[in-house]
């Protein structure tokens, strides 16, 4: 063995085995402080996407409206976010009491003044930081579905109280103990029982949304759905059309998604392991293989496969493989993200049939992928899935996978209309027509995109 062979290895075992006396994994630590900048760059990387797809009199405020999303959840995040999300002390299995962990209190510190690190190796505050990244994207996410008509004002109202009664409770529901959980208490428990594993009571089907596509993307795209309807259409939907300006600045935001993706399901595993290896992978084929999905519906249905369709089936195969990214094969990855990337092409038709203005089509990519994303672990998650062996279990775990995604969507749209009425009681939602008509980025921000002579705005 070479000397340089020899010190690599010696690396990789110090990596594999390093904590400290307070229980620290260096090497989780990395790969969780890795796995949050790389999801806080998905925000701005689908400024990119969203602002590419819009046109170019309205680039600028598509894209402030996912840095508001930055500027406002993060700040409330460390407010009230974490402890309504993962506080112990839950309120009905709905949300965890805002106030137990307000501002972070009890959260950085051990008793002894150390910083406290949580169960796998790492500081509960890079946790808060990971988990905060999430909140993010998820309101963001949201925008594509409102371009070139609302208040960049009423849209920062928005975000703060759908992250603070939509986002936050749905999070403690599926991932804090709630009543979307595996905990004693839940609806699956209810559904089919408990089992007891090392003195823990839990269901005996465990739902699975390994990284958000309930929590994230189906709450977003109902959201969106809803969104659509209440605030209305833009002027001249259906009647004139509306084209990106900059496909290649939306496949820059989908290259920058797809590189921070890696984060966002491989840093679900919550450290440095062979499951983050196995999610990163997974996350990696799905979206190639979603993006062959889509671009094959374009070319039966539209006579050719374009670079818009493309950088779509990428988000798409990446929404589909987020809830099951951990829990199937590469192989089964491959299944599911062409069938996602097709259900994505063919569900962005759905706002001509039922005419709302998702502009951006949030609800074709996030909300429909989503879906089939859930819905596909009970059929191909490892060795338990209908398709993959799972017999009976695979049947029950289908089911619950179901009844999880229903309610989150039911759950999700009442609350985004009582927001979404109030705001249009009280800010209103929309810009003047006359501002609208001559592009929103300098009605609202006072600047546009493009400053040369001879610039079609339009």
């Amino acid at each position: 063995m070479s000397d340089v062979t020899a010190h690599v290895a010696q690396t990789l075992l110090l990596a594999e085995s390093s904590a400290d006396s307070a229980g620290v994994s260096a090497a989780n630590t990395a790969w969780m402080l890795f796995s949050a900048a790389a999801v806080l760059m998905m925000t701005p990387a689908l400024a990119f996407f969203y602002g590419g797809m819009s046109r170019q009199k309205s680039v600028l405020n598509m894209m402030m409206m996912s840095f508001g999303s930055l500027m406002v959840v993060i700040m409330i995040y460390v407010g009230w976010g974490w402890s309504m999300s993962y506080g112990d002390q839950s309120i009905a299995g709905i949300v965890a009491n805002p106030f137990q962990y307000f501002g972070l209190k009890d959260t950085i510190f051990a008793a002894d003044g150390s910083i406290a690190i949580g169960p796998n190796g790492y500081a509960t505050i890079l946790d808060v930081g990971f988990q905060m990244t999430f909140a993010v994207i998820a309101v963001a996410l949201i925008s594509g579905a409102l371009a070139e008509r609302v208040k960049w004002a009423s849209w920062l109202v928005f975000a703060g109280l759908w992250a603070t009664f939509a986002y936050f409770p749905l999070a403690h529901m599926v991932w804090g103990g709630g009543l979307l959980s595996h905990a004693e208490g839940s609806v699956p428990a209810m559904m089919f029982g408990t089992d007891t594993v090392h003195g823990e009571v839990s269901a005996a089907v465990h739902p699975i949304d390994f990284a958000g596509g309930v929590v994230v993307h189906i709450s977003a795209g109902t959201a969106a759905l809803v969104l659509a309807y209440i605030v209305g259409h833009r002027n001249g939907f259906l009647r004139s059309p509306h084209r990106p300006h900059n496909i290649p600045l939306t496949m820059l935001g989908a290259s920058l998604l797809w590189f921070g993706w890696a984060g966002f399901n491989g840093g679900s595993a919550f450290g440095a392991t062979g499951l983050a290896a196995l999610a990163w992978v997974n996350t990696a084929v799905a979206a190639a293989a979603a993006t062959a999905g889509w671009l094959i519906v374009e070319r039966v249905r539209d006579g050719h496969a374009t670079s818009l369709g493309a950088a779509s089936g990428v988000v798409a195969g990446l929404v589909t493989i987020t809830p099951a990214a951990g829990d199937l094969t590469p192989v089964t990855s491959i299944a599911a993200g062409v069938i996602g990337g097709a259900v994505a092409a063919l569900g962005v038709g759905i706002k001509y049939r039922f005419k709302f203005d998702d502009s951006l089509d949030v609800v074709g990519v996030h909300l429909m992928a989503g879906l089939w994303g859930t819905v596909a672990i009970g059929l191909f998650a490892t060795d338990r899935g209908l398709f993959t062996g799972g017999g009976m279990y695979g049947l029950k775990l289908t089911v619950v996978q179901i009844v999880i995604a229903v309610v989150a969507m039911v759950f999700t749209a009442i609350v985004t209309a009582i927001i979404a009425y109030a705001i249009k009681a009280g800010l209103g939602w929309r810009i003047d027509r006359e501002h609208e008509f001559n592009g929103i980025d300098f009605a609202q921000h006072g600047e546009t995109a493009y400053d040369h002579a001879g610039a079609d705005v339009r």
